[in-house]
């Protein structure tokens, strides 16, 4: 709507006008109602605040929280980490070095996430070697050891693997939204809304 972009739906992220006109994230894109369809970038997010556009694309009055931003960061987050958890229910995800490794040897990993705050030694020779080994395998480093850890039951983890499958696709989807969310500092410039009607 801002730039006149156009993005795969898969790389956007869906907000919807509750029937009391307040604006809701929608990040697994079921609730009902009139979808607005926005870049995962926080600059993005605030640009459409101080334009309004949230109300241009729904031809109404909308109320905006102020911390929208937040609230999409925070739902993102957990939409990741809840899928890693899940994965790891399913046998399909593994945690810990030589699990890791073993899982890489195998050719068994579709992604591999590595705590952003562990030490730089010990994540750069993780990503070498699936670098050298797993050919079209994704890779992240955009939560914590904690994080990463609560979604194994323990108090830190700091390399996990998914294997492939459909929890590991749908954690790449979500995950490379949160990445850019995370990552992307433009100046709105790049604003992308698009106005989808009702499902």
């Amino acid at each position: 709507m801002a730039s006149g972009k156009r993005r795969p739906k898969e790389a956007l992220i869906r907000l919807v006008v509750d029937p009391d006109g307040l604006l809701v994230p929608d990040l697994s894109e079921r609730l009902p109602g009139r979808g607005l369809w926005i870049a995962p970038q926080r600059d993005m997010i605030a640009h459409a605040q101080r334009r309004r556009l949230f109300a241009k694309a729904a031809k109404s009055t909308v109320r905006v929280p102020e911390d929208l931003a937040d609230q999409v960061e925070a739902l993102m987050r957990q939409r990741c980490l809840d899928s890693i958890a899940l994965a790891r229910r399913a046998g399909e995800a593994v945690a810990g070095q030589e699990k890791v490794r073993s899982w890489l040897g195998s050719g068994r990993v579709a992604v591999l996430l590595e705590a952003s705050d562990a030490s730089e030694g010990g994540r750069k020779r993780m990503i070498g070697l699936a670098k050298a080994i797993g050919e079209g395998l994704r890779i992240f480093q955009i939560f914590t050891a904690a994080e990463l850890g609560k979604a194994f039951g323990r108090d830190t983890s700091v390399h996990v693997a998914l294997a492939p499958g459909g929890l590991a696709t749908k954690l790449r989807r979500e995950a490379a939204r949160f990445e850019e969310f995370m990552s992307t500092t433009n100046d709105g410039s790049d604003a992308l809304m698009e106005r989808h009607g009702k499902r």
